[in-house]
């Protein structure tokens, strides 16, 4: 294990090292990693700053927003002498702080039908903490003709989601789930309905774990299943999903690429 490791970098994961689940492996994995993160936002703070702390080796950051003071409830990977500096510069700065050894590639851009191929190419975990629903069909599509896994969570006031889509694996992709867009006035933004601070930090936490558990192979990923947590009440549900016969996006009759893998 040290000829993969510095003396440094044994110590720096020795937690992670001396678990059944992760061992020297897990580590190796998940110092090979490549993944893209899209938000440096609420959901993306938490998970980037964990996955740095974790040691994945290349970390990609999707935002084209700058770092405001409405942003820092709940933001914590920004700082106040950051206002007006764009997010992925914020985060990027933040995360080679606290690791040093790792890679991290900064996409000031905002995801589009036109990039998403292109920018998720050399990732194969895609994280989505985007803050709109255009951006989370955009992402499932290109994710399911890449073959990439897409990790994805949600969050307004009080409640968040989160789950783990690989259609590829007999398991539904986003859009089984969520088969439309919810209806205006449905779903709250975070600018409309508010948000509790540390539920973002929860949530994001979630994505993180989840995202070390699938590089790692370690435990039970969140496919096939949809976790919900419900902040006010302190309780969490989780609902299993299943692939929808049909699906525009995943149905291998119907988009032959859903098989890549």
């Amino acid at each position: 294990m040290s000829e993969t490791f510095t003396a440094g970098e044994l110590e720096r994961y020795a937690r992670h090292i001396i678990m059944r689940e992760i061992g020297g492996p897990g580590q190796r994995r998940l110092q090979g990693a490549k993944v893209l993160v899209v938000g440096a936002g609420g959901l993306g703070s938490p998970a980037l700053i964990y996955l740095a702390a974790a040691g994945v080796g290349t970390i990609g950051i999707v935002d084209d927003d700058v770092v405001s003071l409405s942003n820092l409830q709940r933001q914590i990977i920004h700082a106040t002498a950051r206002v007006g500096a764009p997010k992925v510069e914020s985060a990027k700065g933040a995360m080679h702080a606290l690791n040093p050894h790792v890679v991290v590639r900064a996409h000031r851009t905002r995801v589009t039908e036109e990039n998403a191929e292109a920018l998720i190419k050399p990732y194969r975990l895609i994280i989505d903490g985007s803050d709109n629903i255009e951006t989370r069909y955009i992402l499932n599509r290109a994710c399911v003709a890449r073959g990439a896994t897409l990790i994805s969570a949600a969050i307004t006031q009080w409640e968040g989601q989160v789950s783990v889509f690989k259609p590829w694996e007999d398991e539904p992709c986003y859009a089984c789930v969520f088969p439309e867009p919810p209806r205006e006035g449905q779903a709250l933004s975070c600018a409309a309905g508010g948000v509790l601070g540390p539920l973002a930090g929860v949530m994001g936490s979630m994505i993180a774990v989840e995202a070390i558990k699938d590089i790692a192979l370690a435990g039970r990923p969140l496919k096939g299943r949809l976790l919900v947590y419900n902040a006010l009440d302190g309780e969490s549900r989780t609902f299993e999903v299943e692939k929808r016969k049909g699906c525009p996006v995943c149905d291998v009759k119907r988009n032959p690429r859903a098989a890549v893998g």
